[in-house]
């Protein structure tokens, strides 16, 4: 009976840490996975914030800009769209790729017209998407960070079976597109 007693505690204390494991386990793929939306959702904060702050720069802007409407249309017509229509992730980060981009070639022909930079108020809107744009780098930087754990948690074992068998899918990192790794050439800014 002493020998049947001892059995039974340790095949109960085999089962509850198992069970225990499990849970564990399972809980931290959970709080990876809202990591990775909660991350996504600061970006987007960031970017109502950067979609609010184009118009009124642009605006300021196209007073003084003649030959770089192309751009700031192209800035207008991407933020538009991002508002209006709802994208999957990987859409959403391709088309934010874009609008950063086009704004950055925006600040940098901005550079130009001495009459633009001394305008205080066209100074302080650039300023301030100067430093949403370093938020959303940041926050980009967190995403890509919770991200990497959660696809960690997909592929390292023993997460890996629980996550297959919940039908977790890796996400993908933000990563720049080419034409953001390249430098910007100030000089075919001005030459359209």
């Amino acid at each position: 009976m002493k020998t049947f007693a001892i059995i039974f505690f340790i095949n109960s204390s085999i089962i509850i840490g198992i069970v225990i494991a499990g849970i564990i386990l399972y809980n931290s793929l959970i709080y990876k996975k809202n990591q990775v939306d909660n991350a996504f959702s600061s970006i987007d904060v960031l970017l109502q914030k950067r979609w609010d702050l184009i118009p009124n720069l642009v605006a300021v802007a196209q007073q003084y800009m003649k030959f770089e409407q192309q751009t700031l249309t192209e800035i207008a017509r991407l933020r538009t769209q991002l508002m209006s229509e709802k994208f999957n992730n990987e859409t959403r980060l391709k088309l934010e790729s874009k609008l950063s981009g086009a704004i950055g070639n925006i600040i940098v022909a901005f550079e130009v017209y001495p009459e633009l930079k001394t305008n205080e108020h066209f100074t302080r809107l650039q300023l301030s998407l100067n430093e949403v744009e370093e938020q959303i780098s940041a926050a980009r930087r967190f995403y890509n960070s919770a991200v990497t754990e959660y696809n960690n948690a997909l592929e390292m074992f023993p997460t890996n079976i629980l996550a297959a068998s919940m039908s977790y899918k890796p996400k993908q990192l933000f990563q720049a597109n080419a034409q953001e790794r390249q430098n910007v050439n100030v000089g075919s800014l001005f030459n359209q």
